[in-house]
């Protein structure tokens, strides 16, 4: 196997249109390589200037989880931080779990910060949201967020060798005019659901708990909501 190693996001361009396979930090894919076998090419992005930024606002695909610190909302790097073990964060990429994995333990955090995506294809660099990302499976530079009034993340025990773990994410957002915005995620097994709402100055966390009630959070188990209520209300202070 050829590991290409960019530096530039055209030299990145060029190994993926003659056939490289993205391979974030790996660890979900050589247990598979050495099972079926390896690709003739692959292409990590640890040497890309791009896939390596990390600050208040922004975070590199290729960024290790372990690097991951309070310069991210504390929703983003507790979820950094409760992924795997301490050997798998020091080799699994955000890229690689955003992507290339179906737990996506950082997707929760992703969705209440309102993160884009900035992604690189054949025809070149552009942004779009995270819906299309997995969608199309896109390969991932970098994702970019305004900074949250304040964020919170939460994952419950799991059973081993049961379901992922239940996890609860929730951010506050300005919207200017006096008002906020509150989005809550919550992945249930494999599923994630994401929901906002619109709080106003005296909007009280009862509202907000029948509002958000009467979205898909409210067919969650029981379980499920219950976590959820205790994420709202500690959040907003009530």
């Amino acid at each position: 196997m050829l590991l290409r190693l960019p530096t530039s996001v055209s030299e990145a361009q060029t190994y993926l249109t003659d056939g490289a396979l993205p391979i974030g930090g790996a660890t979900l894919v050589w247990a598979t390589w050495q099972r079926d076998g390896f690709p003739e090419q692959a292409m990590s992005l640890r040497d890309l200037p791009e896939a390596n930024v990390l600050g208040r606002e922004t975070l590199g695909a290729a960024v290790v989880l372990n690097r991951i610190d309070d310069r991210v909302p504390e929703v983003l790097h507790r979820a950094a931080a409760s992924v795997g073990t301490g050997a798998v964060r020091r080799a699994a990429t955000v890229g690689g779990n955003l992507v290339g994995s179906t737990l996506r333990c950082l997707l929760p955090a992703a969705l209440v910060l309102d993160a884009r995506a900035t992604v690189l294809e054949a025809d070149g660099v552009h942004e779009t949201d995270l819906a299309e990302l997995l969608a199309k499976n896109h390969l991932l530079l970098s994702l970019r967020w305004r900074r949250p009034l304040a964020s919170a993340y939460r994952k419950l025990p799991g059973d081993p060798g049961g379901p992922p773990p239940l996890v609860v994410a929730a951010a506050v957002h300005a919207e200017g005019g006096g008002r906020s915005r509150l989005r809550v995620a919550v992945r249930d097994g494999y599923e994630v659901i994401g929901e906002s709402t619109v709080l106003d100055a005296g909007t009280g966390v009862g509202e907000v708990l029948a509002t958000l009630g009467r979205t898909d959070l409210g067919a969650l188990p029981a379980a499920a909501r219950e976590a959820v209520r205790g994420q709202v209300t500690g959040l907003l202070g009530g």
